[in-house]
């Protein structure tokens, strides 16, 4: 019983492999997630859960660097990042403290500021007195980050299905953000990424049984800088720094007005321990009893939205009521968990990237209308079926034997069905690079099959089942040697940030390991079977 499944396992797996493709390019349960904002019909359009990319579906591509420039290999002396900040953005007649961002971890401090020239940089970063060893154009990681979250959130928020942002770098060493939107033109695009969101701090305090809401206490334009979140240096929680400006154009500060508002609303009586907090319920919009009593609270609000509600420290509430807190216009929104910080920080700077992206340069956008994207898909078809037929071809004339070629076209296309199976699966956009991936697989794979039927059948007769194992396991070894050279020579494109390349070498070297492990060994087993009789 067991031993027709020991002889044929590598067949038996081949059979799983087809199988396993099958349920995740057709099952329901594996098409793409939609979108907020859409349902799940429009998220799956076609017959199968193949997700298309920008080549085959139309859409846009921005390709930009950020904005700025990075000294390195700083020296701070011992100095918090704020006291950095502070002092080089004191040099800079053009730019303040929330467009110089300190990098403790990687030695650096950046400035994003479009208007700052490298040379107005280096002169500030000499006055101010801090070591560096270069200045360099662009950002550090930690912005680049920082501004693939926020643009993805802008996708997200505006429910475009499909829409990715990564990190690129240069063969020169340059770093671009990539953005990827199918479906929507250039300028739908550029919209997106430099739109800013409604956002602004309300204060929600008891009015006789019910809530009232004062909004606007504080808006975007207020703020001079926005920190990045930060771990409590009390012990649980986190926190985003923020400093309001106490500058005044026309009337009174933004500061000196919050101030006033703060202590109109009785900040200053709600919150005299620390065990006092808010009590806001975003469901009903009132304020709930906390500890016997109903306090005022601040709510952050985006897109009219509020996202989260805070107490507020009791020294802060007290110099807020003494009038001398607008001199400084310091001030922390304190939140439970790192992650909800990050978030806080985020919302706050309303969705503008922490750096400009320079889309003013030739060939950082290109758009691909959807008649385009679905002329692509079918000659990618058209030259998919070629190539069959081509290297079909090619076999039959070069053996002339249906029992050998046959099965060594099947294996071969199993495997481009097995690489579908795994870009459904994943939810890997298909791109002419990937398909080219594809056809470069067909290619390598018949070539090892080539190697096999060789190998087997040029030295006469194969009827012996050890006399095929032996010549086999000769093939095996050219194959296994060639597959490692293939994986070695694409693994860089693989690791760096190459854009399409990225997409060619994954493919490519997937491909290759389900032949060496799968396709390669069960058509050796189907050639046994069909060439040898004992």
């Amino acid at each position: 019983m067991l031993e027709p499944i020991k002889e044929n396992w590598r067949i038996l797996l081949l059979v799983l492999v087809v199988i396993g493709s099958t349920v995740t390019l057709f099952g329901p349960g594996f098409g793409p997630e939609p979108a907020p904002g859409e349902n799940a019909s429009e998220a799956r359009q076609g017959i199968t859960n193949l997700q298309y990319g920008l080549d085959l579906a139309g859409g846009t591509r921005v390709r930009a660097p950020l904005s700025g420039y990075t000294a390195t290999d700083v020296a701070f002396g011992g100095d918090t990042p704020g006291t950095v900040a502070e002092a080089v953005a004191a040099e800079l007649d053009n730019a303040s403290v929330r467009n110089v961002g300190v990098v403790p971890e990687e030695g650096a401090v950046e400035v994003t500021e479009p208007s700052v020239t490298e040379s107005q940089f280096r002169a500030a970063m000499d006055a101010s007195g801090y070591e560096y060893g270069d200045i360099r154009e662009g950002v550090t990681q930690e912005t680049r980050d920082e501004t693939m979250e926020v643009i993805q959130g802008k996708i997200n928020e505006a429910g475009l299905s499909g829409g990715s942002v990564q990190q690129v770098q240069s063969i020169t060493g340059e770093y671009f953000i990539l953005v990827e939107v199918p479906g929507q033109g250039r300028q739908e695009v550029i919209d997106l990424l430099e739109e800013r969101g409604t956002v602004r701090i309300d204060i929600a305090y008891p009015d006789g049984n019910g809530t009232a809401v004062q909004e606007g206490a504080l808006i975007q334009d207020d703020f001079e800088e926005i920190g990045t979140a930060a771990q409590s240096d009390r012990g649980t929680g986190a926190y985003v720094p923020v400093t309001v400006r106490n500058t005044a154009e026309n009337g009174q500060s933004p500061a000196h007005s919050f101030q006033d508002a703060v202590a109109q609303r009785g900040f200053q009586d709600a919150y005299q321990t620390q065990a006092d907090r808010c009590g806001y319920n975003p469901e009903t919009g009132g304020i709930e009893v906390v500890n016997g009593d109903r306090n005022p609270c601040l709510l952050l609000v985006v897109d009219g939205e509020v996202v989260n509600s805070f107490g507020m420290d009791p020294g802060l509430a007290d110099s807020m009521a003494a009038g001398s807190w607008a001199d400084t216009g310091n001030f922390r929104l304190t939140t439970g968990e790192f992650a909800e910080a990050q978030t806080i920080s985020l919302n706050l700077r309303a969705g503008a990237l922490p750096a400009d992206l320079d889309i003013s340069g030739e060939g950082t956008s290109s758009s691909i209308s959807a008649s385009q994207g679905e002329n692509f898909r079918t000659y990618s078809l058209i030259i998919g079926v070629l190539s069959v037929f081509a290297v079909s071809g090619m076999v039959f004339l070069r053996y002339r034997e249906p029992r050998v070629a046959l099965p060594m076209i099947v294996t071969a296309l199993t495997e481009v069905y097995a690489l579908l199976g795994f870009a459904a699966l994943l939810g890997y956009p298909l791109e002419l690079a990937v398909i080219a991936g594809f056809i470069a697989v067909v290619g390598t794979g018949v070539d090892d099959l080539v190697i096999i039927a060789d190998q087997v059948m040029s030295e006469g007769d194969v009827s012996s089942r050890t006399v095929f194992n032996s010549r086999f396991r000769q093939a095996f070894w050219v194959i296994g040697a060639a597959a490692a050279t293939t994986i070695i020579a694409m693994s860089p494109l693989m690791v760096l940030s190459l854009g399409d390349l990225s997409g060619f070498a994954i493919f490519t070297v997937l491909g290759v390991l389900v032949g060496v492990l799968i396709t390669r060994p069960a058509y050796g087993d189907i050639l046994r079977r069909l060439l040898t009789v004992r």
